[in-house]
């Protein structure tokens, strides 16, 4: 699903600054494009056409929000339509959740919990409801144990552990806050999953009171192992074309991504700056009125107007660091997982290549038959394929959804931030149109 209409409007280009900021306006351009004409398929695309451009005027007189939004015809595309059935609330009968996060200190450690809440109708769990409590480093024991189980599947990723951009202290309640969202997130991908969702170690994270981590360690997978082993000295073949074009995407993908969040944290530190110029530049009008009694109201009045510019362009700045920033760097590490994924798969490839030629020499030499192991590598090859391509499509269809709602809250929350400035500058107007009748009459009388 696209939204259409964005991609043509150079207007959504120079949002999140004011005027006269003309450098913050040139890195938003490159952003927005980038976003538009990258990250979103183009209708261009026979394969990916999911919108239809509604009108092509400038919306720069929109008057509220859904001005804009009434502009934008969302259209549904049948092929991801059946692509997020599986998502769909009639089908699923596995709701998570992750909030709640609470500190805990002791004498060892400082560390913060979450409350795991789960709803289900499986008969794979023994009661209905669940309620659980789990730092972050359950989270990335179940990932582990995700990738080590299903080995040919797509695992989501996981937040970084220490180190966030924009965030210093990993116990203050905006990092708390973000962590839990891209938890929760990861926990409902999941879920959400036709194959992770019935992982044995899921449904231990989402029901064991005390989680058990060292309990399977002794299972681990010998896929990885047996697949260096045989792999390490053969060089693959050849990819398959559909393999290949994955690989090419998620390089260019990789690359705007890390583009976009050099652009877009270039925009943050330039917004902060000029927010610290603007709130000084209030402060000057405020002190200046106390010492002008015939300017005092429209003096007080351009203070007020400035005040209230810098409260919109904070709440702007917040939403582009809370929101905006943590769906780019969730791709970024999505896009490293997909690649691992691919190398996997390659890998595969290359142990069924390897024992077949062995086996066709061995053959040749003393037509001993086909042995079973080349078979079980071929099977293992094909699930790989198999599961790969039902990810990349899912990945795809999750992707399309994450940014369309990332376009559209961008331009709300931009959208917002300009009719606040308009509607406290409009006021201003009518206090100096008001003080200039005052001045004739006075001058009259």
């Amino acid at each position: 699903m696209i939204v259409t209409g964005l991609k043509h409007e150079p207007m959504l280009c120079t949002l999140a600054a004011p005027k006269g900021h003309p450098i913050t306006n040139q890195l938003l351009s490159e952003l927005f494009l980038l976003l538009t004409a990258q990250i979103l398929p183009q209708p261009s695309d026979p394969e990916l056409t999911n919108g239809t451009l509604v009108d092509g005027s400038s919306p720069a007189s929109a008057s509220s929000t859904s001005a804009l939004l009434s502009r934008l015809q969302v259209e549904e595309n049948s092929e991801a339509d059946a692509a997020e059935l599986y998502a769909s609330t009639e089908t699923r009968d596995l709701f998570v959740t992750v909030d709640d996060p609470k500190k805990h200190v002791s004498t060892m450690e400082t560390y913060i919990t979450y409350r795991v809440s789960t709803k289900t109708t499986r008969i794979e769990f023994d009661l209905p409801e669940y309620c659980v409590r789990r730092r972050y480093q359950d989270f990335d024991w179940l990932r582990v144990k995700l990738e080590e189980t299903q080995p040919t599947n797509l695992i989501p990723p996981l937040p970084e552990k220490f180190v966030m951009k924009g965030v210093v202290d990993r116990f203050s309640e905006e990092f708390v806050e973000t962590r839990m969202k891209a938890l929760d997130k990861f926990l409902k991908r999941v879920a959400d999953h036709p194959v992770l969702s019935f992982n044995p170690h899921l449904n231990a994270f989402l029901t064991a009171k005390d989680l058990n981590k060292r309990q399977g360690l002794a299972l681990l997978t010998k896929m990885g192992e047996s697949v260096k082993h045989v792999a390490g000295g053969y060089k693959l073949r050849a990819r398959p074309p559909e393999f290949n074009a994955m690989g090419e995407y998620l390089d260019t993908f990789s690359q705007k991504l890390g583009t976009i969040d050099r652009i877009a944290q270039r925009i943050l530190r330039e917004q902060s700056e000029y927010l610290t110029e603007l709130r000084e530049y209030a402060s000057v009008y405020s002190s200046w009125a106390g010492s002008e009694d015939e300017l005092q109201r429209p003096l007080e009045g351009v203070a007020g107007c400035v005040t209230t510019c810098c409260g919109a362009l904070e709440d702007l700045s917040e939403n582009m660091s809370q929101d905006f920033l943590p769906v780019l760097r969730e791709y970024v590490l999505y896009t490293e997982t997909m690649k691992n994924v691919l190398r996997k798969r390659d890998q595969s490839q290359a142990e069924y290549e390897g024992r077949l030629e062995a086996a066709v020499l061995r053959r040749q030499e003393d037509r001993t038959p086909m042995p079973l192991e080349v078979e079980k590598c071929q099977d293992k090859m094909e699930c790989f394929n198999a599961d790969l391509k039902a990810d990349w499509e899912r990945w795809q269809c999750n992707k399309r959804q994450d940014f369309k709602q990332l376009l559209i809250g961008m331009a709300d929350k931009n959208i917002n931030y300009y009719e606040k400035c308009q509607t406290a500058w409009e006021s201003l107007v009518t206090v100096l149109q008001e003080k200039q009748t005052e001045d004739k009459t006075s001058e009259t009388n």
